[in-house]
């Protein structure tokens, strides 16, 4: 429901661009200030972002990305209900991550209360943002940071022009050798399709291929934000649309309404979680209940 002129009504959302906001009037700094990725080895958090994408950058080649495939994609590493895998997020701070410094979990009730407020129609979106981050749980699984967190770029071709730190981070990474993959369709055929490429890996492939897996029933808009919220080259940045099809240029208007909730609501105001849990408690069971294999 909306209220507009004192009267309540039901908005049905058919047009994700009719509710893009250039600037957020929730954001809590300028616009401008977020995803800041300069360089200050005098900054701690500007130089532990700038280490971990060049661990990144240097170490996902095609290779290394399938054996994560190969690795993770058997969902038998463990089982949790998603409550249970949402407050290990607690003790996790993603150190890719220029704009907050805080659990991630925090970031996840941060996101989904800023859109339920403002699409209170909408759970399973509300539930998105929730759980969008979710698959940052292979970290409590011998995997480093760098291939679990941060933005996705498609490996297998050239690196784009608007990847953070491209210039100066994929120096060793061998694929860049390899004629195989250093051309501007690499492996790919022109227009393909987004689920046709193979990406960096990391929490939201995983956490797509998880709720694949176990059946959850999130509309497909939803799955296609979680896949691709990180894909910043793309939804943001404007490349690979030479690999791109009519169909990602569609949904990509859901992965930008998405990405204004994942980004500008980062702040240090922390949310009443268990306040709130039986809310998304509610929804983790409409959407994806019961115990699932990670």
């Amino acid at each position: 429901m909306r209220v507009l002129n004192g009267k309540q009504m039901v908005v049905k959302v058919t047009d994700p661009s009719e509710l893009l906001r250039p600037e957020p009037a929730f954001a809590q700094k300028p616009v401008a200030q977020f995803r800041d990725y300069s360089i200050d080895e005098n900054d701690p958090i500007k130089e532990r972002v700038r280490r971990t994408y060049y661990e990144m950058h240097t170490n996902q080649t095609v290779d290394f990305v399938k054996a994560k495939m190969s690795k993770w994609l058997t969902f038998d590493h463990f089982k949790s209900n998603i409550r249970d895998a949402l407050e290990k997020l607690n003790e996790l701070v993603d150190e890719s991550d220029p704009d907050v410094d805080i659990p991630n979990i925090v970031h996840a009730f941060q996101t989904a209360e800023r859109i339920r407020h403002d699409y209170p129609d909408m759970d399973w979106f509300h539930l998105t943002g929730l759980l969008h981050d979710l698959g940052k749980v292979m970290a409590f699984f011998e995997e480093p940071q760098w291939c679990v967190v941060g933005d996705t770029f498609v490996v297998g071709c050239n690196w784009s022009e608007s990847i953070v730190y491209r210039d100066t981070s994929f120096v060793d990474n061998p694929d860049g050798k390899n004629p195989k993959y250093n051309t501007k369709y690499g492996m790919y055929e022109p227009n393909c399709g987004l689920d046709k490429l193979t990406l960096s890996w990391g929490h939201d492939e995983y956490l797509y291929r998880v709720l694949k897996h176990n059946k959850s029933t999130l509309p497909k808009e939803a799955l296609y934000m979680i896949r691709y919220h990180s894909f910043y080259p793309w939804h943001a940045g404007g490349d690979y649309t030479h690999l791109t099809n009519e169909n990602d240029e569609q949904m990509k208007k859901w992965v930008l309404l998405f990405n204004q909730y994942d980004l500008y609501t980062k702040s240090l105001e922390i949310p009443d979680i268990e306040k709130l849990w039986p809310y998304y408690q509610g929804l983790i069971e409409k959407y994806i209940p019961g115990v699932l294999e990670w």
